[in-house]
């Protein structure tokens, strides 16, 4: 649709009405003409300056081309040109632009899905996959019972954040070492290894770290997780079923531990 067909007033429009024509605001028009973009060329009698028909053709081919994506110096280089070869090479390399770009949005849009199912799940693997790397005693959904849990605090919020970023071989360093230091765990307790001993100090040691991956534990979180690990029953069953006593074992362990650097075990908190 040609704007300058349906402006009747051949003297020229006036910034306002030129603004109205070609959907924009006075103020975009003011920036143009003062870049040298698009300029009124016409005067009224009082010396206001009024866009001629000739003006308001390159407002139109300038808004086109606005709309099309390309910057304003882009423009400017469009409509100073007279080569439709240059015009088409200019169109070509904002198509490029707005490919790149759109890649790009693609994978923000993707890592955002995964965070957002991270904050949601939790774990980011098929029920199928998790059993095959945990083992066919561990329960999917424990992971979205770890949210309802524990769903709003930071630690919960880390957790997501860290697991958004984790693939399955991730996932399978991380559960071979749990599994390989709850080895070593029964075998030390069997070994009789005694809480407060340099080894059991370093497997406790061993533990917070391989935790640590997961989100960051302090030494006195620790010994609040041995507590849920000897009192929970799931937590207890688990570690018990390794080896008879292995809970209570390993929380004593994580208590001398913390004895030695510093931190009284009875009065550990959640930080």
């Amino acid at each position: 649709m040609t704007l300058v067909g349906e402006h009747t007033r051949s003297a020229g429009a006036t910034v306002g009405a030129a603004a109205e024509l070609i959907g924009v605001t006075v103020r975009t028009l003011h920036h143009w003409d003062a870049i040298g973009l698009a300029s009124p060329s016409g005067r009224t009698a009082s010396g206001y300056r009024l866009y001629t028909d000739a003006d308001l053709e390159r407002l139109e081919r300038v808004s086109a081309y606005r709309q099309a994506g390309l910057g304003l110096d882009a423009i400017a280089e469009v409509l100073g040109g007279d080569a439709t070869d240059g015009i088409v090479a200019t169109l070509h390399a904002q198509r490029a632009r707005l490919a790149s770009r759109m890649r790009e949005l693609e994978r923000l849009d993707a890592n955002l899905e995964r965070m957002s199912l991270a904050h949601e799940r939790g774990i980011l693997l098929s029920d199928e996959e998790q059993r095959e790397l945990f083992g066919d005693a561990w329960d999917p959904a424990s992971a979205e019972g770890a949210r309802t849990r524990w769903g709003g605090s930071a630690q919960w919020a880390q957790f997501a954040e860290r697991s958004s970023r984790r693939g399955r071989a991730e996932w399978r360093g991380l559960a071979e070492g749990l599994a390989a230091l709850q080895d070593a765990l029964a075998e030390a307790m069997t070994r009789g290894v005694a809480p407060g001993d340099a080894e059991a100090d370093e497997l406790a040691e061993r533990h917070r770290e391989l935790f640590s991956e997961l989100f960051p534990i302090s030494v006195s979180m620790q010994v609040c997780l041995a507590r849920m690990f000897e009192s929970d029953p799931g937590f207890a069953a688990h570690y018990d079923g390794i080896r008879p006593g292995l809970a209570s074992w390993f929380r004593r362990v994580i208590d001398e531990a913390a004895r030695r650097r510093g931190i009284d075990p009875e009065s550990a908190t959640w930080r």
